[in-house]
Formats: C-alpha cells, sequence, structure tokens
C-alpha cells in the first residue's frame, strides 16, 4: 500500500552496526538530571537490563519515571517502571486478588494495561475508554481478582510511552501449582528501541510513509529478476507494481534504520544469556513487546516444542520458528543438549534482529545467523484468493481480486462487500476476494526448509467455554491510506467512528478482512476471542490475532464483560494513526 517514493536520502552504510547491534553494555544509566548531556555517559555506572527484577505477592508499588537510558552511543530518556527495561516481572496467583499502586512521576499523564487479563473494565488503564488516566503527581490503585494463569504481560496505553521502554511481564502460576514442567523457566522478551523522539517518527511517517523503508527495488534487483525469470517477465512486474503505485517491499514502517531490536532490554552486542545443564527442560516464555515489529524466532540447532499461546496450553507442536506478531506471547520448551545456542529474533522486514544465548557459562556463545533475504509480497498478499487470473478495479479502489494458496478457498468464494466509508480518501486498496487459509506462516517465512509454526497449529484442547453458536455476525474491514499513513475499521479512524456494541451475554461471530498488504495484529480488551478455522470449526483461545494481508479471519466472543473496551492493531503507530475502535458491552 505503500507508494514508491522519488524521493533522495541517504542509505545507510551496511557496515556501520550502531543500531543493529547496539552498545555491549547498553543500559539504564542511574543519577542523571533529566537533561543528558553525551559526555557523561562514560562517567556514570549501568544498571544491567538482561533480567528484569521479579516482584511477587498481592500487594505491589510501581513507580513511573524518566530514566537515563544509552543503547547506541547516545544518551536518551526512557519511560521507565521501578527504573528498568524491561519493567519489573510481576508474579501473581490464580484466584488471589491484586493491589497495584502506580505512581506517576512524569510531566504528563500515564497509565497501564494489562494485555490479555480479564478484568473489571475500570481497571483495564486505557485513558478515554476505561478511566481518565494517571495525572502527574498522582497515584492510582489497581485492584482485581485474578482469574487466569498463563504468561501475560503489561505496557502503558499513554502516547508513545510503551515505545520509549514502558512494558512488563505478568506470570500467573496456575491455582494448582505448575503442570507445564521444566527445569529452568526464561522470559524472553522481544521489543524495539528508537533514540528519535517517537513523536517525530510518526510525523516522517506522515510525511512520507517509507521513509525508513530502504529495502526498494533497485537496478540491480531488476538484472537479477530478468536473469531468473526473462527480461519480459521482469519488466511486467515492474510495470504492475509502477501502475498500482506500490510497494513489494512493504513489510514493516519502521526499519533497522532507526531501531536496535532488544532482547530483555538488551542490544544483540550485549548478548542477554539463560544459562542451562546439559539435558535440562528450559521454558522459554516469548513475549511480542515490539511497538512496530514482527520478530520470526528461531534457535539454531534446537527444535521448539510450543505449549502455550496467549496465556493458554494449547496442544504441544514442535517447530524450528515462529512469528511473534506486537501483543503476542509464545511459551517453548527446549532440551539443550550442546554447550551454547543463540536465540535469533529478527524482524519481518529482515533489516535487523534481536538476539540472546542459551549457555552452559555466562562466557559462552554460538554463531549468529545470517539475516535472511527480504522477499517480496506476493499477488496473493495484494489481492487476496483469485490472484491468479484475477483483475483489479481502478486506481485508489484497487479492488483487489487474486491469487489463491493451498486451502484458501472454502465457504469465502463469493465476493465481500464493503461499506460505503471504504469509498474515501483514508482507503486506497480494497480486496474483494480475500483468502481465508489459517496454514500460511507468513511473508518471508514460506518455503524456507524450516518447520514454521502458522495458526493452523495452534489448537486449544477440548472444546471452547462457551458452546453456543453466534447469535449474530459483526463483519469489519482492516483499512489505509499509506499516502496519508491513516489506519482504520472500514476507512474510519478512530475519531470518526462510533463505538461497536455488544449486547451483554450474547454470542457472536466477529469477521474481519485485511483489505491492505501489512498483517495487522489485532488485539480486542476485556474478552476472549475463540479462533476459528475457514470452515467455523473452533481452534484457539486468542487475545491477540495478527490478520495477514489480504486475508479473512473470524472469531467468536462471549459478550460477558460489560463495560467500555478498547479494540486496536497492536502496531503502536497504527492505532495512533487510526485504526481503534470503542466496543460498548451493555
Amino acid at each position: 500500500m505503500r507508494k514508491m517514493s522519488s524521493n533522495t536520502r541517504v542509505i545507510p552504510d551496511p557496515s556501520r552496526r550502531r543500531f543493529l547491534q547496539g552498545l555491549a553494555a547498553g543500559g539504564v544509566l542511574m543519577g542523571l538530571s533529566p537533561w543528558v548531556k553525551p559526555g557523561w555517559a562514560g562517567q556514570v555506572a549501568t544498571t544491567a537490563t538482561g533480567m528484569a527484577p521479579v516482584l511477587s505477592g498481592t500487594e505491589f508499588d510501581l513507580i513511573v519515571a524518566e530514566t537515563a537510558v544509552n543503547y547506541t552511543g547516545s544518551p536518551r530518556m526512557a519511560t521507565t517502571i521501578n527504573g528498568s527495561i524491561p519493567s519489573p516481572i510481576l508474579r501473581w496467583r490464580e484466584g488471589d486478588t491484586v493491589t497495584i499502586r502506580v505512581t506517576n512521576r512524569l510531566n504528563t499523564s500515564t497509565s497501564i494495561h494489562w494485555h490479555g487479563i480479564i478484568l473489571p473494565y475500570q481497571m483495564d488503564g486505557v485513558p478515554g475508554i476505561s478511566f481518565a488516566g494517571i495525572p502527574p503527581g498522582e497515584t492510582f490503585t489497581y485492584r482485581f481478582k485474578v482469574e487466569q494463569a498463563g504468561t501475560y504481560w503489561y505496557h502503558s496505553h499513554s502516547g508513545f510511552q510503551e515505545q520509549t521502554g514502558m512494558y512488563g511481564t505478568i506470570i500467573v502460576e496456575p491455582r494448582g501449582g505448575e503442570h507445564i514442567r521444566a527445569d529452568r523457566d526464561y522470559v524472553v522478551q522481544l521489543s524495539d528501541w528508537t533514540d528519535e523522539d517517537p513523536m517525530k517518527v510518526f510525523a516522517k511517517l506522515k510525511k512520507q510513509s517509507d521513509y525508513y523503508n530502504f529495502n526498494a527495488p533497485t537496478a540491480m534487483d531488476f538484472f537479477r529478476d530478468a536473469s531468473e525469470r526473462g527480461l519480459g517477465k521482469a519488466m511486467e512486474r515492474r510495470r504492475m507494481w509502477n501502475q498500482m503505485r506500490m510497494s513489494p517491499t512493504d513489510l514493516a514502517d519502521i526499519s533497522a534504520h532507526t531501531y536496535t531490536y532488544l532482547m530483555n532490554g538488551t542490544t544483540p552486542a550485549g548478548n542477554w544469556t539463560g544459562l542451562f545443564n546439559p539435558g535440562e527442560r528450559v521454558r522459554l516464555r516469548f513475549i511480542s513487546s515490539g511497538t512496530q515489529s514482527f520478530f520470526d524466532v528461531r534457535i539454531p540447532g534446537l527444535k521448539m516444542t510450543v505449549v502455550h499461546v496467549d496465556g493458554q496450553d494449547i496442544e504441544p507442536v514442535t517447530v524450528d520458528e515462529f512469528r511473534c506478531g506486537p501483543g503476542e506471547t509464545y511459551d517453548v520448551l527446549v532440551t539443550p543438549q550442546d554447550d551454547a545456542y543463540t536465540i535469533f529474533a529478527q524482524s519481518m522486514d529482515r533489516t535487523g534482529y534481536a538476539r540472546g544465548t542459551l549457555a552452559t557459562r555466562a562466557d559462552l556463545t554460538a554463531p549468529i545467523p545470517e539475516l535472511d533475504e527480504p522477499e517480496w509480497l506476493t499477488m496473493t498478499d495484494m489481492m487476496g484468493a483469485m490472484a491468479q487470473g484475477g483483475v483489479m478495479g481502478g486506481m485508489g479502489g484497487m479492488n483487489h481480486s487474486g491469487h489463491s494458496m493451498s486451502g484458501s478457498m472454502n465457504k469465502n468464494t463469493t465476493p465481500v462487500r464493503h461499506a460505503k466509508t471504504e469509498y474515501g480518501p483514508s482507503v486506497d486498496m480494497r480486496v474483494d476476494m480475500p483468502r481465508t487459509n489459517l496454514d500460511d506462516p507468513g511473508i518471508g517465512l514460506r518455503n524456507n526448509g524450516r518447520r514454521v509454526l502458522t495458526y493452523a497449529d495452534i489448537k486449544t484442547p477440548g472444546e471452547p467455554v462457551d458452546p453456543r453458536d453466534p447469535g449474530r455476525d459483526i463483519e469489519l474491514h482492516l483499512t489505509g491510506n499509506m499516502e496519508r499513513y491513516t489506519w482504520s475499521f472500514d476507512g474510519l479512524e478512530f475519531g470518526k467512528s462510533t463505538p461497536i456494541h455488544f449486547r451483554y451475554g450474547e454470542r457472536l461471530r466477529v469477521i474481519l478482512h485485511n483489505d491492505t498488504m501489512m498483517t495487522h495484529p489485532m488485539h480486542l480488551h476485556g474478552m476472549w476471542s475463540d479462533m476459528e478455522d475457514a470452515n467455523g470449526e473452533f481452534l484457539a483461545r486468542r487475545h491477540t490475532i495478527s490478520v495477514q494481508p489480504a486475508q479473512r479471519i473470524s472469531f467468536r466472543v462471549t459478550a460477558d464483560a460489560l463495560g467500555r473496551w478498547a479494540w486496536h492493531c497492536h502496531l503502536l503507530y497504527h492505532m495512533d494513526a487510526g485504526m481503534f475502535r470503542e466496543v460498548i458491552v451493555s
């Protein structure tokens, strides 16, 4: 959905690894004034960020403040909780009532959202929806009963504070004790950091949406394409993309040109390390806190058995690799035998990576894989289920009919209906025939020679908690306009849209159509999403669902939570640009 840009920019020197690798000692700098002078950095001790402090029990005191941090050689101000990145790991127990006092020492309002936790809406922590926010100098007390177990996380829901470091892990022990047996248990929290002011990043995207995309096709790419496909097909391919004013490398809005990717708050050069003894079973709780980044995770030489997704047990599935979208959590079990393994989490656009090590000693490392080559989006990603032989409508509307992948047709073979609001300036393409296959791992992971997890593999044991059939359907389209950098539901950005109403106690089906060429991780607050396959059969209980380009997905919801709730894309800049709706359950 991105216009090919003719603007001239300085391409970053690939030999400069400052953003990609970061500083080996990158971390929070203590004792500095709010105005950090770069010259001071070498005179101030750093706080290790390799493992967040752990807070357990039922009473917690969290302090939100600005703290100086240096990941790239240039000190910056971060938004931290109790002075750490990530924020403290909170350990709760299912059935307990927790009390969390959050004190705001910032000069602006703040908030904490407990991602995936089912609770009263007044405790959900979304300013303007569930409460007013926490003003500077004040303390807000969250209090609620913990009715679930598993791996979750928490983050600010105010401005761009999540981007500047305000996120942490929640581990809820099951009421009867942990049933997933492991000798070691580590959190692996993935995130992205920029030295730039996030507001300036957002302004750049609004002005030029492909500002950070340095994977655009080059002359060398054309000659390589011509050599492999023939001159005629290579020219036809370029002509198609140019006519549509789109880029086949539109994979991520923000790249390693400005991002440093972190693992447990540690740069790749810093190399977070988790220790083990050979033969031990190790549980790794992967949490994707990337503000704008999808991570493709693998541990070369080591199989991963995925046992827990979005806080819910799943039928175990063994893979080489999985994609972790913003907001999602994946727990895996591994049994390492050798001395060291690299935990490698590359960004979906293949411009950078987060990295850590599993080792028998802290001084050991393993080889770091090369980044995979970035792949072009296909016609399937752009046009959906009828791309082979499909036809496209006029520019601006881009009524994309299109291209099928295995298992994609099923019950969705007729064109979908688009709301009148989609035919406006906030929408630059529409997909008429979306694909419904869930066995597609996504762009960059198809046929890569590794066993890659797909949504079709993720199955919650047993039947859904609520066995009722849905009484009605709610259908929405994920829409956008890249030239304007606006994102929306049905062509309406938040502020122009009206709330969606669920009737208290009803069982309903939600259908999402992605009319864009980007993957959107969609998070519905307050209620579980019972994901379905293309035939309407129950698959898995989720709190965040990533919808691929030109894809249709559906899930059932039981509206059992009275109040006002947020529903949004968990790419923070997309949410801020309008892909956000309010849901009212009454």
